[in-house]
Order: C-alpha cells, then sequence, then structure tokens
C-alpha cells in the first residue's frame, strides 16, 4: 500500500503562484524580502518594494501582447532579476521556460522555439547573442529584455524600459494586474522547465501553478522553515531546485539573500550569516575536501587535534543518535574539541547555519555523519523536475542519514516493478511539452509518475534510493553493481577527488575513470614539490598516482568483492558543463563521458 501523509492542507491551496505572491506582499510589506549584491555591499528590498517592481514588469508584459500560458524565457545565472523576471510572467499570465546561461547556442534555440516563447529576458549580451543567433528560427518572439546587456531600443531592451512599458500600461489599466490575477486557474502553465538530460535533445517538463502553490505549502506545512529564518541561494535558478525555495519562501515569508556566483558562496555565506540553504552533494564534497586537505597541510598538532576531534565527535555523535547516555570524560573532551575545531568549521559557514539541505543527487552518508559530527546538519531531499522539484525531505528533528525522508504531506509513494519509487501528488507534472509518447511513458493513467530510481521504505515511510534503475549494471558475472554507491564512497574517502565514474556492464570486473579538483590539487600541488604544475602534470605524477591508489584501496575494503574497482584512469581534465561531460546540475552525463572515453576503458580490459 502506498505511504500517505496528512492532506487537509492541500484542500486550501491558493489558485495560483500569482495570488500567492500578492498574499505574501499583503502579509508581510515592510519585512526584508531579497537582498543581493551591490557594489562592495548588499542591497536589500522588502515584500513591498519587490512587489512594486515585478507589478510593472508584469504590466509591461502585457503591453507586449503576453497572453495566458505563452512562454516567456529566462537565459541567466542566478540573481535578483532573475526572481522579478520569473515572478512577473507568471503574474501576467504566462509561463517561465528556464534556459540555463551555460546552455549552447543550439539548444538554447531548440528550447526557445519548441516552447513558442514571445518574450524571453537575456543577462547579458552573450545571452542575447545566442538568442540572436536564431532570431530568423523563432518567429513567435517579439522581444528580448536584457538585465545588463545592451539594447538596441528595438528588438532587445533593457530592464528599465520594460518597466517604462508596464507604468505607462498600468496608467492607462490600473487594475491589470489584479485582473490578471484573479484569472489564473491552478491548472494552467506556470513553468516549462527543460531537463538537461544525460542524452538527447532536453525535454520539457510543463508544471502548473498548482504544484508551486502546494510545494511552498507543504514545506510550510512541515514547519521546517519560518519567516525568521535567511535562506542564501546561489543555486540555479533554471533548475527546479531553485524555483521551489522561491515556493517555499513565499509560503514561509522568509528572506533570501541572492548570488549565484558558485566561486563565491563561502565567501557570501560569512557575510550573510543564513539560517539555511540548499545545495548539491558536490558542494558539500568540496567543502569537506577543502577542510580535511587544509588541516593535512598544517601537519603536526594541529592536524592530530583535528583528527581526535573528529573521532571523538563522530563517537558522540552516533552515542546521541542511538538514544544512549555518553561518558562524562567524553563529553567533556567533545566540549573542549567543539570549542578548538567545530565552532570554526561553523564558523566558515556564518555561524548561524540551522540545517543545509542537499538534494538534485545523492549525498554520501560518510559525509553527512562528517558534518553533523561537527555540530552542522544536512538534510536531504529528494525529487525530480518531474515533481516539481521536492517530494521528500528529512526533519530537523527526526534526520536519518542515508534516507531520503518522508514524502511529502499531501502526496504519496509506492515501490511498482523492480522497486522502482513511483509518486503520486499534486506537484506532479501534466507532461512533457509536445512529447505525449514519452509522456505516457511516465505517467500511469491514474496518475502514477515513473520515477526510474530504486528505492526501499522502513517502517515510517522513509525513502532510501538505492539506484537509478538505468544505471545498475549486471556483471559477465552475473552480480548487480550501483555506481553511484561506489562513486559516492569515493569521494567520501578520498578528499582531492571531482569525479569518480565506474564502468562495468557485461564485464568480468569494474573500473574507474578518476578526476581531481582543480583547487584542491593546486594545494596538493604545493606541499608535494609540484609548485606551479598544469593539472595534467600534477595527475601524471607517480605521487599523485600513488596518492590516487591508496583511496581507492581504502574504498575497495568497503566494498563487495564484485564492486571493487580492479582498473583505474586518471583523465587530464576535469568534467565540466562546458565539455558536455556535466549537466548544469552537476550530474555527470555517464554515457557522453564513456563515448569521450572509450578507448581508455577498453584499454583497461584489453589484458
Amino acid at each position: 500500500m502506498p505511504t500517505t501523509t496528512d492532506t487537509s492542507f492541500v484542500q486550501n491551496l491558493l489558485p495560483s503562484v500569482a495570488v500567492q505572491f500578492w498574499d505574501r506582499v499583503q502579509k508581510s510589506p515592510d519585512r526584508e524580502a531579497f537582498r543581493f549584491p551591490a557594489g562592495e555591499g548588499w542591497e536589500s528590498v522588502t515584500w513591498r518594494e519587490a512587489g512594486d517592481r515585478v507589478r510593472s514588469l508584469a504590466a509591461g508584459l502585457l503591453s507586449l501582447g503576453l497572453e495566458s500560458e505563452q512562454r516567456a524565457g529566462i537565459a541567466s545565472g542566478t540573481r535578483y532579476e532573475w526572481i522579478l523576471a520569473d515572478l512577473a510572467i507568471m503574474c501576467a499570465g504566462g509561463a517561465t521556460t528556464t534556459v540555463y546561461p551555460t546552455t549552447n547556442s543550439d539548444d538554447t534555440g531548440y528550447i526557445l522555439g519548441d516552447s513558442e516563447c514571445r518574450v524571453v529576458f537575456a543577462e547579458d549580451d552573450e545571452q542575447v547573442s545566442k538568442v540572436r543567433e536564431h532570431k530568423s528560427d523563432l518567429p513567435h518572439l517579439a522581444k528580448v529584455v536584457t538585465f545588463v546587456g545592451a539594447s538596441d531600443g528595438d528588438w532587445v531592451i533593457s530592464l528599465d524600459d520594460l518597466t517604462a512599458l508596464g507604468d505607462a500600461y498600468l496608467a492607462e489599466h490600473p487594475d491589470a494586474i489584479e485582473e490578471t490575477a484573479a484569472s489564473i486557474s491552478p491548472e494552467h502553465l506556470a513553468t516549462l522547465i527543460y531537463t538537461s538530460g544525460t542524452t538527447g535533445r532536453p525535454k520539457g517538463v510543463r508544471l502548473r501553478h498548482r504544484s508551486w502553490v502546494y510545494e511552498g505549502e507543504a514545506i510550510n506545512a512541515q514547519g521546517i522553515l519560518n519567516a525568521d529564518d535567511l535562506e542564501f541561494r546561489w543555486l540555479p535558478m533554471a533548475h527546479s531546485f531553485g524555483k521551489v525555495l522561491m515556493s517555499a519562501q513565499m509560503a514561509c515569508g522568509f528572506a533570501a539573500a541572492i548570488d549565484g556566483r558558485v566561486d563565491k558562496i563561502v565567501e557570501n555565506l560569512g557575510v550573510v550569516k543564513p539560517t539555511f540553504m540548499g545545495a548539491a552533494p558536490r558542494i558539500f564534497e568540496k567543502a569537506h575536501g577543502r577542510i580535511v586537505t587544509m588541516q593535512a597541510a598544517e601537519g603536526g598538532a594541529k592536524e592530530k587535534i583535528f583528527k581526535k576531534a573528529f573521532e571523538v565527535g563522530l563517537k558522540v555523535d552516533r552515542l546521541e543518535r542511538e538514544g544512549a547516555a555518553v561518558p562524562l570524560p567524553l563529553r567533556i573532551q567533545h566540549g573542549l574539541f567543539d570549542k578548538l575545531v567545530f565552532s570554526k568549521i561553523r564558523d566558515r559557514f556564518g555561524g548561524r547555519v540551522r540545517f543545509f539541505i542537499s538534494g538534485a543527487a545523492a549525498l554520501n552518508r560518510d559525509i553527512a555523519e562528517w558534518f553533523h559530527a561537527a555540530g552542522i546538519t544536512i538534510l536531504e531531499g529528494y525529487g525530480l523536475t518531474e515533481t516539481s522539484a521536492g517530494s521528500f525531505v528529512n526533519h530537523p528533528d527526526d534526520n536519518r542519514f542515508g534516507t531520503v525522508g518522508p514524502v511529502f504531506p499531501g502526496s504519496e509513494v509506492k515501490l511498482g516493478d523492480g522497486d522502482e519509487v513511483l509518486i503520486k501528488g499534486p506537484g506532479i507534472m501534466d507532461g512533457y511539452h509536445n512529447q505525449p509518447e514519452e509522456t505516457a511513458k511516465a505517467l500511469t493513467p491514474d496518475g502514477w509518475l515513473h520515477t526510474g530510481d530504486k528505492g526501499s521504505l522502513d517502517a515510517d515511510g522513509y525513502l532510501t534510493i538505492t539506484g537509478r534503475i538505468k544505471e545498475l549494471f549486471k556483471t559477465s558475472g552475473g552480480k548487480y553493481v550501483a555506481p553511484p554507491a561506489i562513486e559516492s564512497k569515493f569521494k567520501a574517502v578520498c578528499p582531492y577527488a571531482s569525479q569518480f565514474i565506474v564502468f562495468g556492464d557485461e564485464r568480468n570486473y569494474c573500473v574507474a575513470l578518476v578526476t581531481l579538483d582543480p583547487d584542491a590539487m593546486t594545494g596538493w600541488a604545493a606541499q608535494n614539490g609540484l609548485a606551479g604544475a598544469s593539472y595534467t602534470e600534477i595527475v601524471h605524477s607517480e605521487a599523485v598516482k600513488a596518492m590516487v591508489g591508496g583511496y581507492v584501496d581504502q574504498m575497495n575494503a568497503q566494498l563487495n568483492r564484485w564492486e571493487t574497482i580492479k582498473k583505474w584512469r586518471l583523465l587530464d581534465e576535469d568534467l565540466t558543463v562546458e565539455s558536455g561531460e556535466m549537466t548544469p546540475s552537476m550530474k555527470v552525463k555517464r554515457n557522453v563521458v564513456q563515448d569521450n572515453h572509450k578507448a581508455i576503458i577498453d584499454e583497461m580490459y584489453a589484458s
């Protein structure tokens, strides 16, 4: 039987994101809504001020002729203007189509054409150029609005130009925004998110107003977040994880500091001092690796204290989670190490974090426990673009490592054939845009979504994802292997790891391709007589091969015999979005990597 939770709040959902936003503006007009980088500091705006900007921009879109459910694209990194544009599109009755700033020109043209976008918000001249390249292929596109790029006063206009159009429109139609909001139904299209995918053209996932309103209220109903929280948001808003945090913000009323520059995350955390942040596991892997390698570089007494602190911290944490008493001497030791080590780690993240939320991929349990021992909770969640992001999340008062928590209230989960996770509820997509056959494969007639993930449910309904069904492979000896589980283990033991990609389908043993984190290896090189060497020179050194080999042996000791990595090779370069081997949401395109490095993989099986 499906596991279910309380559904009573679902009956009182507001009809649309537009109404939800204006409801929040009315409830919290003078509370901080957003802050964003401005010069050397940060600028803050209230909900009322954000509402005024959104009203003008939405009216500007109406003046351009945007009609109900017509698409308007946003090709931009995460920034305050992204939020304004998204809200303006939905408040004008349109549907936001998201485009990652790293999306290449051809895919950008495909997405804007397939979605029949009428207007596109383009971050800068680079994004405008991509759109302009395909102008002749985009007959529906009437206008490009740039955030910081150059306008031509005709086809490309600035955000201020759109605001002026909106203000003029409101002078003649003062009730236009309220009337438009009232006309939007829960079933109207709100967002068209094109999944980055690992093969082929991206698919447009159709998500309704009802889905986003539900997502925010489901998070609010669980009491995880409240109006006094402060979020730091760097996640790509083109990704559903970023979008669902916006829904939660409108439902809960907390403020969000917005800056999508990944290289500024740690610096911004120290300045903003948030109470929570959402992130992909790679961010936590990098932070863990950075902290561990910095201490190793210190050496001597500091490194010994650091290692002893985590030995004690992990022991105390385990006892407390088991409900066992912590002996007084151990508790005293823990208090000392908290002052000497753990408090300094917490300070790196601003010192006020109640928890982080991890999603978009599996988080290694060892890394989650390591952070928890330092007093930093990471709540793992799970969802897909097809479920409007959030479907499961752990709770601060009952965080079960290795699971992604219970299903959101108002949704249902069950296990299908082969233990495939099936989800049903208000957050489920309408289907794939212009792809009825793909929609029929994903959705059952009675509304259950096939996730493609294999899982298990405990007695309390907490879900554990045990692998991606399509990624599971069988060795020639008939043993099943789940590559992501092995890959995350390596990242937990090796602080220098960037990617570890396992292969072995129908082979008699498993092999791996390895990339190392360039930033971490720069520090390693400086400590090991290779200062100034290129990444390629570093990874080809015998010292690095020996170092990686030691970590592979350490990982293999934790695996079943048929899962162990018999051979591995270091790649000359890390995987990147630009190379086409990573999606913008930091997932490895396994098939692309396999094709690109087929010769290396075959060589490992040749002898």
